[in-house]
């Protein structure tokens, strides 16, 4: 009988070696994408937003995917994302995510299309986060010296 167990016991999948591999295990799409939406509650409203319409397009794009490559690419690459925003966002209300770099190889493995598009959301994202004070200065720059009321007079 005690043979039998261990033989059970040694059929079953081995353990993870280590938290890392743990976490890359694989999510369903909607229980991943219930996840993303709820993970960006933390983030600012204009970061929230913002990464709340990325999602539902990317998986609205994906939904007719039938490749099971680029399936579980994709899951794999949205779950390392809820990885790395949970780790740094830590506890509801706790923190700003603040991203990373992106490192040398990643950036080499990017298409010419890829790349373009970085190079946009690079530039559309520039005037979003600017303190007040740039804010100020740049409409004095531009000759406004009083602020706009809607343009509604009475």
């Amino acid at each position: 009988m005690r043979q039998s167990l261990i033989r059970l016991a040694s059929a079953s999948a081995p353990l993870p070696l280590s938290v890392q591999q743990a976490s890359i295990q694989l999510i369903p799409p909607i229980p991943l994408y219930r996840r993303l939406l709820r993970a960006h509650r933390t983030l600012p409203p204009e970061m929230r937003f913002m990464g709340d319409s990325y999602i539902k397009s990317e998986f609205r794009l994906t939904r007719s995917t039938d490749n099971p490559l680029h399936i579980i690419a994709f899951l794999l690459q949205w779950k390392l994302y809820l990885d790395e925003l949970l780790a740094s966002t830590g506890a509801p209300g706790q923190g700003i995510w603040r991203g990373k770099k992106l490192d040398t190889d990643s950036f080499e493995k990017l298409s010419k299309e890829q790349v373009g598009q970085l190079y946009e959301l690079m530039h559309a994202t520039k005037d979003v986060w600017k303190t007040p004070e740039q804010l100020e200065q740049e409409a004095q720059d531009a000759g406004v010296s009083e602020p706009i009321d809607g343009g509604i007079k009475q």
